[in-house]
C-alpha cells in the first residue's frame, strides 16, 4: 500500500478516536468496565516501557513478557486502556 495513503488512512483513524475517547472522559471504573485493564501514569511506566506517542495512541512493550502493542489513553482524568498486541491486530 502506498506509504502516504498509509499514513492519511492513520490519521483519519487518529483523529476519530481521540474525538471519541475525549468528548465524554471516564471515570476509573467506567474505563474498567468498558475495557478491562486501566493504567495510571505510574502503573503504565510500571508495566510498560513507552516508545511513541500518538495520542490517542501510545507504542508500548510490556515489561512482564516483552510483547509490543499499543495502549490508548484519554487526557483528562489521564488513564491508559485497551492494550493491543502488534501482532494481534486487524
Amino acid at each position: 500500500m502506498n506509504e502516504d495513503l498509509t499514513r492519511a488512512m492513520f490519521e483519519q483513524v487518529q483523529r476519530q478516536r481521540l474525538g471519541e475517547i475525549n468528548a465524554e472522559p471516564g471515570s476509573r471504573e467506567a474505563l474498567e468496565a468498558q475495557y478491562g485493564e486501566v493504567w495510571d501514569t505510574q502503573q503504565l511506566q510500571e508495566l510498560f516501557t513507552v516508545h511513541a506517542f500518538a495520542a490517542p495512541f501510545v507504542e508500548v512493550t510490556r515489561k512482564a513478557d516483552g510483547a509490543h502493542g499499543a495502549v490508548e489513553f484519554q487526557h483528562h482524568p489521564r488513564f491508559y486502556f485497551s492494550f493491543i498486541r502488534a501482532d494481534e491486530e486487524g
